[in-house]
């Protein structure tokens, strides 16, 4: 899918870059997709070398980096990395999670640390502080504002508002409800929520995002024309409301 570009760029307005590095291929991609999903470019490599030979061609801002790769591990990587770009933000994703390993990849210089299994909106989140913090983006007031039909999210006041009514949402609805926002009119399916919403190896719970999808409409549709809707065998759509 084509996703709505991210509040989230580079200073001069262009995507920001993320360089994933992980030797499990279905992990990256997953990854990959939910960061070109806040619109910005992504390339993946699955050994220490290609990591380093893509990060002097891509010059990313950021790094998704697996410390156990089958040629090196990630530590020695992220010097490798500061070497050619001293403030390149870094972040370790790794099944290593004990107190010692934590410790380890923080002092060889990692900017944070998330264990696997993980849920992706957690990681793109720290992603987005890591990026700010280090002063390397800036935000686009105007793209924090999904608007579909008389169905507003402020997605950084973490408020939604439809017919001038405010609907008050937990945070998993409210993330569910965004990736309906960011894709009006287009199905996603069942396991692309899942992905998006929960984690990465969530076990293919498809009930739960029924489960979920059933919450938002009590609150999003009750009393209303309903926006939200069923594709058999294909997953939810939302659409606004014909006039």
């Amino acid at each position: 899918m084509n996703p709505r570009p991210a509040a989230l760029t580079r200073p001069d307005g262009s995507p920001v870059r993320v360089l994933v590095v992980d030797d499990e291929p279905d992990l990256a991609e997953v990854v990959s997709g939910a960061l070109r999903y806040e619109g910005w470019e992504v390339r993946t490599a699955p050994t220490a070398r290609a990591a380093v030979e893509a990060a002097r061609d891509f010059r990313p801002d950021a790094v998704v980096l697996d410390i156990m790769l089958p040629d090196r591990d990630g530590l020695s990587v992220l010097r490798d990395l500061r070497a050619h770009q001293p403030h390149v933000c870094v972040l370790f994703l790794t099944a290593r999670d004990t107190v010692e390993d934590r410790i380890a990849g923080i002092t060889a210089g990692g900017d944070d640390y998330v264990t696997k299994p993980f849920a992706l909106a957690e990681l793109v989140a720290r992603l987005r502080g890591l990026l700010r913090r280090a002063g390397m983006t800036r935000e686009r007031a105007a793209d924090a504002l999904l608007t579909v039909g008389d169905l507003t999210m402020d997605e950084d006041a973490h408020e939604v508002i439809r017919g001038g009514q405010p609907v008050d949402l937990s945070p998993t609805e409210f993330q569910l409800l965004r990736c309906l926002m960011r894709n009006p009119r287009r199905v996603l399916s069942k396991a692309q929520l899942l992905d998006l919403v929960w984690s990465y190896d969530f076990g293919g719970q498809a009930h739960v995002v029924e489960l979920y999808i059933s919450y938002l409409r009590k609150k999003i549709d009750a009393g209303r024309a309903p926006m939200i809707h069923t594709v058999r065998g294909a997953g939810y759509v939302l659409k606004p409301v014909a006039p």
